[in-house]
């Protein structure tokens, strides 16, 4: 009798380690998550305002926030390590899109080097993601210089976006490789048709108001 009852007292006393580590364990992981939510708000955040000053033409404010994000992003290496789960959970790679969508951004607008993946410490379907997201800015950036009359770049963004697309669908790897990558490679297709047909139009029209012009002035 008082062997079966030594015995249910080490049941019991396992069963409150079991809870007590369990407990610790969800704690740890709950924190963990929290800090990963933190940082994906911040980083999204943060870069929603670096596309916007980018499109201002203000890169150096453009360039300072992203520097910020960078400082944010290296904050992910220690869930990366101690909580993959966490990590990988969507949230995160959510964020790295967008981290990746404003340095592209920012550097397609001023010219500057685009950034590898590897600088980013970011992995290949974030970075094509955000390279997809990058598109649908690089429309922006040719409709909004239609408007101001300046051709200048139109065509050599366009065929950035071109070059995009021809990089996303050769990817030809299930969505839960790529993230999804396929549904955003279908946007960016419908993107680049659509700036293609606005540009082109623009183009013809110029084109008619210079023969015109020279019409008049003959």
């Amino acid at each position: 009798m008082t062997s079966q009852m030594e015995s249910a007292e080490k049941q019991r006393a396992k069963l409150r380690q079991i809870a007590d580590e369990a407990r610790e364990g969800f704690s740890d992981f709950h924190q963990a998550r929290e800090q990963a939510l933190r940082l994906s708000r911040e980083i999204i955040r943060n870069c929603a305002n670096s596309i916007r000053a980018t499109h201002r033409g203000e890169f150096q404010q453009a360039r300072e926030l992203i520097n910020t994000i960078n400082d944010l992003a290296g904050q992910f290496d220690d869930v990366k390590e101690s909580h993959p789960a966490v990590y990988y959970a969507g949230y995160v790679e959510d964020a790295l899109k967008e981290y990746v969508e404003a340095n592209a951004t920012l550097a397609f607008a001023e010219g500057s080097p685009l950034p590898m993946p590897q600088d980013l410490k970011v992995g290949p379907a974030p970075y094509l993601g955000g390279l997809a997201d990058t598109a649908g800015e690089l429309r922006r950036f040719i409709l909004d210089s239609l408007r101001r009359d300046d051709f200048s770049r139109c065509e050599e963004l366009l065929d950035v976006m071109d070059e995009i697309y021809t990089i996303l669908v050769t990817m030809d790897f299930p969505d839960a490789v790529t993230r999804g990558l396929r549904r955003n490679t279908d946007m960016v297709r419908g993107v680049l048709e659509r700036t293609r047909g606005d540009l082109t139009v623009a183009l013809r029209q110029r084109r008619l108001e210079e023969k015109l012009a020279e019409a008049r002035e003959s």
